[in-house]
């Protein structure tokens, strides 16, 4: 049977779908992801990504820090594609009941969902150190400062996950009650390689389990659909 009319049978007759999605959501957005050919990891700077992106390294090398995610994490003109949009349709719609997500572009919200988690932080939520005041991605992408500061005078940091840094206890209580009571889970655009994220998905027990990843991943061989593509390709061709 086309793969594309089975996700379509799965999805008409679910009414608690959760989606589970990672870097290969945004790409099709023009936001590269890290594993890939082309993507972070492989592209040369001073010190390699993984590094950049710990906490030790922000906390020992901020200006180094910010220089690399202001020019490869701070996307803030990208727009919503097909897969963004299609999922914030199935919300609107009663279908999709919440959002996990591993991604920090925002870029969910920007299609008009609700309910997203996300597991790893967002861009656009930075914080002083010192005082705690907010602060939005373009106050941090505009500073004229290579270090961009509060008025008290403390260290603004964004309000991603970094390397050695623990998830945020409330987001994953969140997205892990929300996988276990979905009767459909649908995992895109990850390779399910990256702890603790991809562990969440051992708390769901629903009917079906569909991943949609451009490359295989080790969870191919327990879902009850599997579609190499791209996410927002396939997504775009569903009616809800």
């Amino acid at each position: 049977m086309n793969s594309i009319k089975t996700l379509q049978e799965i999805i008409s007759g679910s009414d608690n779908i959760v989606f589970f999605g990672g870097a290969g959501v945004s790409t099709e957005s023009g936001i590269p992801d890290f594993r890939s050919v082309d993507g972070l990891y492989h592209q040369k700077y001073d010190y390699p990504p993984e590094q950049i992106l710990s906490h030790t390294f922000f906390m020992n090398n901020c200006g180094e820090f910010y220089k690399f995610y202001r020019d490869k994490m701070l996307e803030l003109d990208i727009e919503p594609n097909a897969a963004h949009k299609k999922l914030a349709e199935m919300e609107s719609k009663g279908k999709l009941k919440a959002i996990v997500t591993q991604n920090i572009d925002g870029l969910h919200q920007k299609a008009g969902s609700k309910v997203v988690y996300e597991l790893h932080g967002t861009v656009h939520k930075n914080y002083c150190m010192k005082c705690r005041k907010f602060f939005d991605a373009a106050y941090v992408k505009n500073s004229p400062e290579q270090v961009p500061k509060c008025d008290c005078g403390g260290t603004i940091k964004p309000d991603v996950v970094l390397y050695e840094e623990g998830l945020d206890n409330d987001t994953v209580r969140g997205a892990v009650h929300a996988i276990a009571a979905a009767d459909t889970l649908i995992i895109a655009g990850t390779s399910l390689t990256v702890y603790p994220a991809a562990g969440m998905i051992q708390y769901f027990s629903g009917n079906h389990l569909v991943l949609i990843n451009r490359d295989p991943t080790p969870m191919d061989n327990a879902a009850d659909l599997v579609i190499h593509d791209k996410v927002g390709e396939v997504l775009s061709q569903i009616e809800v």
